[in-house]
């Protein structure tokens, strides 16, 4: 009786930690695909919605919410922080135009407005050069450096660069899956003494034109 008990116990014990362990994502691989042309197929996204946790970041503290952004591939956005059910910050930007409540410096808008739009539309990049590494593509111009995972083709790291030397970067993790489209959900934008981590929950791409992203945009959509 005591064996056929124990058996048992071991037995739970081992189901238990297999419906706990976590579960491989099978991201499709998109290798020997030509990247130029995923790219000009993406540049059809024209506008991103997007819910998610933010994490700003300062030194040894750090402030969390709940945020709201609807931004488009122009810069115009509307991003909402709300804290234990509150508003917390309001941003908006139209035609460069900047407003903010409450008011915020200038390396934390530049996180908020340029950090945000590049990371998002990461594949809206012109007059670039291809570098070929052994896991990776870099994608650059003058103002922009991106490395791109050439398996999955989903940005791993984004480096902005300013006239005055100074760099805005951004890290991508932990891909997801929405509606058949696959991105980044975990993003680390960092500037001057501050980052800002967005954890999306989830993430709506809408097209400029219909019918012009194909549905096995590379790095974009999983095929069929």
């Amino acid at each position: 009786m005591l064996k056929s008990v124990l058996k048992l116990s071991w037995v739970s014990v081992f189901l238990l930690c297999v419906s706990c362990a976590p579960k491989r994502i099978e991201i499709p691989s998109y290798e020997g695909k030509p990247l130029r042309e995923v790219l000009s197929e993406m540049k059809g996204i024209s506008d991103i919605e997007a819910k998610f946790e933010i994490v700003f970041e300062k030194n040894d503290a750090e402030m969390r919410g709940d945020a709201a952004l609807n931004i488009s591939s122009s810069g115009d956005m509307s991003l909402r922080v709300y804290s234990l059910g509150f508003l917390a910050m309001q941003l908006t930007s139209e035609n460069g135009n900047v407003k903010s409540t409450p008011h915020l410096d200038g390396s934390k808008t530049l996180i908020l407005t340029r950090g945000i739009r590049d990371c998002l539309f990461w594949w809206d990049i012109e007059d670039f050069t291809v570098e070929e590494g052994s896991d990776y593509f870099l994608v650059e111009n003058p103002v922009r450096r991106i490395w791109i995972d050439k398996q999955t083709f989903l940005p791993k790291r984004q480096n902005i660069l300013f006239a005055d030397g100074k760099e805005l970067s951004i890290y991508y993790d932990n891909p997801a899956k929405e509606d058949n489209i696959w991105y980044q959900s975990k993003i680390k934008i960092a500037f001057a003494k501050y980052s800002v981590t967005l954890n999306v929950k989830n993430i709506n791409f809408k097209a400029a034109q219909a019918g012009r992203i194909s549905l096995r945009a590379p790095g974009l959509l999983q095929p069929s």
